[in-house]
């Protein structure tokens, strides 16, 4: 019933799937079984669905790839409710998952009609937003993530947070898991982390971004949120996977005039195996819907997952054009330090928050030397100096290159 492969999708009126599938029997049976559980279908004929409303509203596999397992799936604009995150969820990341007839099943990709993604408020700020506040037109924004990740106190981390501000960090961020705990309460981190942004800012007379972790139930959220708000903050990250992108968008329509910093932590439960489950790609365009201005997605050459083509594919959709949806700034974070700059530029390009946290805290010579380092690395890359050679006349670069190494790239 659900598999029509003379059927041609209409760009304004369906949203169409792309799915890798692994069939327990026939690719067909499974495809077509996919396409109806994730629409009108059940696992049996049913009497209380007419052929109307099956004409108007059933999925159609339109493309079916026998060899390569691919199966693209068409649905009508009307499954879907707009402005919805959940309901899509629910739909087309839903039962289908969990059917016996499906071996492994991905959701790798999806095209959404102009009006679905309209319906969506979007990023507030976005790339271009971001950029002018800082006074930034075209250099990386150099980030850093506090470390330990948690352990520090509110006056220690508010004098760290300085210290690496006055040493060219443009932007300074919470660690995911660092919310309001016994030994590091958020009110009294964030009042007196906003106190020594303000220092920093009158001192290098330069505007700074802190990112403080508002993640918690939404009543809370929200609340930590207008609490940033009130004292001056700039921007709230948000742990978009384990807070869920509803409660983002329920942040988003408040309009506080915050940049929403997305962190993924928690994503590869469910986009690391190519075979099962959703890929970044299908995350990073809801969170784009969503309203995050800031979205964490790979390093390619740093610890974390992600090859070159993912990652830069994920970026170009990000700061490219999506009807009239603001442009996303990627942010380039984990297992960074300044020998391997060049080689993320290389791959993702300029338009990028690069985040450092070993990399300026794990410095021998201390943080502050660990900010100049990666300073110094962004200014080599910005003047098209190898970093060997800029090294030469900077020691804090020279001591990062020497302890952790670096990639070298021509002149």
């Amino acid at each position: 019933m659900y598999i029509n492969l003379n059927y041609k999708p209409n760009p304004q009126n369906d949203l169409i799937a792309i799915f890798h599938l692994e069939a327990n029997g026939s690719l067909k049976e499974a495809a077509s079984a996919v396409a109806g559980e994730s629409s009108i279908g059940s696992w049996t004929d049913l009497s209380t669905l007419k052929k109307s409303t099956a004409k108007k509203l059933q999925a159609q596999v339109f493309s079916l790839n026998e060899k390569t397992s691919l199966v693209k799936i068409a649905y009508p604009l009307d499954l879907f409710e707009l402005n919805s995150i959940p309901q899509f969820l629910s739909s087309v990341g839903g039962n289908i998952f969990s059917m016996k007839m499906v071996k492994n099943l991905r959701l790798i990709d999806v095209e959404f009609p102009s009006r679905y993604v309209k319906s969506f408020l979007g990023p507030a700020f976005g790339l271009a937003g971001i950029r002018k506040i800082l006074g930034n037109k075209n250099k990386l924004i150099l980030g850093s993530i506090i470390k330990p990740k948690v352990g520090l106190n509110p006056d220690e981390q508010a004098e760290l947070s300085y210290k690496i501000w006055k040493n060219g960090i443009d932007l300074v961020k919470d660690d995911e898991n660092l919310t309001s705990l016994s030994f590091n309460n958020f009110e009294e981190r964030v009042t007196k982390v906003l106190k020594m942004l303000k220092r920093a800012e009158k001192e290098r007379g330069k505007v700074k971004f802190y990112s403080a972790n508002v993640t918690a139930p939404p009543d809370v959220m929200l609340e930590r949120a207008k609490f940033v708000k009130r004292h001056g903050g700039r921007v709230a990250m948000v742990d978009i996977i384990s807070m869920g992108l509803d409660n983002v968008q329920y942040l988003r329509k408040q309009n506080l005039g915050l940049i929403l910093h997305g962190h993924r932590a928690g994503h590869s439960t469910f986009t690391r195996n190519p075979y099962h489950g959703i890929s970044m790609m299908v995350v990073a365009k809801l969170s784009r819907l969503a309203g995050i201005d800031q979205l964490h997605t790979g390093t390619v050459v740093g610890k974390m997952e992600g090859t070159a083509s993912e990652v830069s594919n994920i970026n170009q959709f990000l700061t490219g054009k999506w009807y009239d949806k603001k442009p996303i700034l990627p942010i380039a974070s984990g297992g960074l330090h300044p020998g391997l700059l060049p080689g993320v530029v290389q791959s993702l390009g300029h338009d990028l928050i690069v985040n450092f946290g070993g990399g300026v805290h794990g410095h021998q010579a201390g943080s502050e030397a660990g900010a100049l380092a990666c300073s110094q690395a962004v200014e080599a890359i910005s003047k098209g100096i190898s970093l060997d050679k800029y090294a030469l006349r900077h020691q804090e670069l020279a001591q990062a290159l020497k302890q952790w190494g670096g990639v070298r790239y021509e002149d």
